[in-house]
Formats: C-alpha cells, sequence, structure tokens
C-alpha cells in the first residue's frame, strides 16, 4: 500500500482538532457547573466519548471512497504476524519495566515502596464510565486514527523524526481542553503541579518516537500501537505511582528513544520514503 495516497493532511488534522476541541470545552464547562444531576453526568461522559472517536470518525471518512485505502485499514488491524517477534514482546513490556523501575529508582530517593500496590482504582474518573473502561477504549479508537490515517498523512512530506515531532506537539495540543474537565486525568495531573503536567508532554514526545519505530518496523501494523498504547495506560495506573516515578520513567525511555534514534538513523531521518512505501 502506497502511503502517498494519505493525501489529505490539513483536512484529517484540522477536523480531528476541531470537532474533540468544541466537544470536550462544553464537557468541561459543563463539569464545573454546581448541580451536577445524573442527565448532566451521563451527557458528559457520552460527549467525552464522541471526542475521543471523532479521529477515528474523520479517518473512516477520508478512506471511505477509496477501496484500497479501506483494504489496507483492514490488512494493518487485523494480523500481528510478518515482522520479528521482539517487536511484540517490546510492545508489551517496555512500558511496564519502566515504570517498574522507576518506582525502584524513586526508592533510592526517598519514596515509598508502596507504591508497587495495585490499587484497582486508577487516579481519575470518568462521570458514567468505568475509569477502566476510558483507560483501555481511548488507545484502541485514538490509535485507529493516528496510525490508520494521521501518521501517514505526515510522512508523506516528512523525515518520520519531523512526523513524530510535529505529530507529538499536535497531540499535545489536541488534550488541552481534557486538562479543564473536573476530575479527569489530565486535571488532575495540571492540579499535582506544573513539573508533573511538562512531564506529561515531554513524555508524550518520547512515546511517539518509540511508538512509531514500532510501527514502521512491524509493516505499519495498527494493532502494535494499540497494544504499546494500552500496556502505557495500565501500566501507568495499576500501581499506586508517585508523579515522581513518573519523571523517571520519562527519563529512562529518553535513554532508549535516543538509543532507537541512533542505531535507526536510516528509518528517522531519511526524507525519502521507501521503495515499499511509494
Amino acid at each position: 500500500m502506497r502511503v502517498t495516497q494519505y493525501n489529505r493532511p490539513v483536512l484529517f488534522y484540522t477536523l480531528s482538532l476541531i470537532i474533540p476541541w468544541a466537544i470536550w470545552s462544553y464537557v468541561a464547562w459543563l463539569s464545573h457547573l454546581p448541580e451536577q444531576s445524573q442527565m448532566s453526568r451521563f451527557i458528559q461522559s457520552t460527549l467525552g466519548l464522541t471526542g475521543l472517536i471523532a479521529p477515528f470518525g474523520v479517518a473512516l471518512a477520508l478512506g471511505f471512497r477509496n477501496r484500497e485505502l479501506i483494504t489496507d485499514y483492514k490488512s494493518r488491524m487485523l494480523s500481528l504476524s510478518g515482522f520479528p517477534v521482539k517487536y511484540l514482546i517490546i510492545t508489551l513490556t517496555l512500558i511496564f519495566t519502566s515504570i517498574v523501575l522507576g518506582q525502584l529508582i524513586s526508592v533510592l530517593f526517598g519514596h515509598s515502596l508502596n507504591q508497587f500496590v495495585m490499587t484497582g482504582q486508577p487516579s481519575f474518573t470518568s462521570m458514567q464510565f468505568s475509569p477502566w473502561f476510558i483507560l483501555l477504549f481511548a488507545p484502541v479508537v485514538e490509535e485507529l486514527a493516528w496510525h490508520s490515517y494521521g501518521t501517514d498523512t505526515l510522512r508523506r512530506s516528512f523525515s518520520l523524526f519531523s512526523t513524530s515531532l510535529i505529530f507529538a506537539g499536535y497531540w499535545v495540543f489536541w488534550h488541552l481542553p481534557l486538562s479543564m474537565i473536573n476530575g479527569y486525568y489530565h486535571s488532575n495531573m495540571v492540579a499535582e503541579g506544573w513539573i508533573y503536567a511538562v512531564n506529561f508532554i515531554f513524555s508524550l514526545f518520547v512515546f511517539v518516537i518509540l511508538m512509531n519505530w514500532l510501527y514502521y518496523k512491524t509493516n505499519r501494523n495498527i494493532l502494535i500501537t494499540i497494544l504499546f498504547h494500552l500496556t502505557a495506560n495500565v501500566s501507568n495506573e495499576i500501581f499506586a505511582t508517585h508523579p515522581d516515578s513518573k519523571v523517571i520513567q520519562t527519563g529512562l525511555l529518553l535513554l532508549v528513544a535516543g538509543y532507537v534514534l541512533i542505531t535507526e538513523r536510516k528509518l528517522f531521518f531519511t526524507r525519502e520514503l521507501p521503495p515499499d512505501l511509494k
């Protein structure tokens, strides 16, 4: 499948930003009202999910009339074969390992071993839906947008490194209204302190570099990116992790990303598309 056929970057990214922003801004306003009825909570939860789904809807709409694009979507979503198994192992273990190591290192600096307690309760609320449902649902619908259409449409015009930086910057901006929704993960993170908000922003850049590396090393496999995103969400919420440990985790993943960039220079810094993607 030729990446060059993913040729509507401005339309895709504009709609994928405007629609969720409009929806989530309204949800943020509702979440701060003094009266929170059952109906209001239901509306907020439903609209919050609608904002998450919107980019995937945009990706489907752009590919709907192109049979080849739809075929490409399906082939990349329904298989975990055709690439070395080591990339699947990395996908499933890297983020979990980094948070465990981050917590162990934080213990050396005085933080408690109680961080390793599995609380069974995520650090945020989500109105009507279980927070665990949001943690599992969000990576699926997001990656069905970002790695069905979004990443390839940027790669047409930029190197993979530039593609990763551009998308990560966009993704930070895309998340912004979520930080204004009362009780939501991003709102709680901002309330914890500016250093943790900055860490979240920086961690997205590191995360995107690693995810795009796995994506292209597995022949643009969308399931790999979904699993990588899922393990990140779950790994960072199953423990009673102190925010300082997440800062350490970002540092550890930065070292991994640096190693990947050095060893995969051709993949990341070559502007021209390889023959199999043209």
